[in-house]
């Protein structure tokens, strides 16, 4: 029992393993396994440095640092994400849809693919511009 109470005492108030340092810990397997075949030092030395950080940020007590460094990595593979997504459906819909952005706000509005120049209002800004198809 006091070696849980320790442990806990331990932890109590850590950042701890978040979506950052999971992926930096596949990122440093992967690497591993590829090394197998290589036998590079580098890697080693790549390996070595990013369990590092996992284990800095799992120590570390900075915890509104740690977070805003994880949401910023979450919100970099979301993004990543969207623009693949926009593409898939950009691609499933290239016979029916034509995609247009707001002149305004940046909007991508998914529109019909109708010949001719249309008024266009975008939901977002509710800027009024002309698109020609």
């Amino acid at each position: 029992m006091r070696f849980r109470e320790r442990l806990y005492a331990l932890l109590n108030g850590r950042n701890g393993l978040d979506a950052l340092s999971y992926t930096l810990l596949g990122l440093s397997a992967a690497l591993l396994l590829v090394n197998l075949f290589l036998h590079t030092v580098t890697l080693v030395v790549i390996e070595y440095a990013l369990l590092a950080w996992v284990i800095f940020r799992f120590f570390s007590r900075n915890l509104a640092a740690r977070q805003a460094e994880n949401q910023r990595f979450i919100g970099f593979f979301r993004a990543i994400g969207r623009f693949f997504k926009l593409q898939k459906n950009k691609f499933r819909d290239r016979k029916t849809h034509v995609y247009k952005k707001c002149p305004s706000c940046k909007t991508v509005l998914r529109l019909p693919r109708v010949k001719g120049e249309h008024g266009v209002t975008c939901p977002k800004c509710r800027a009024h511009f002309d698109v020609k198809v």
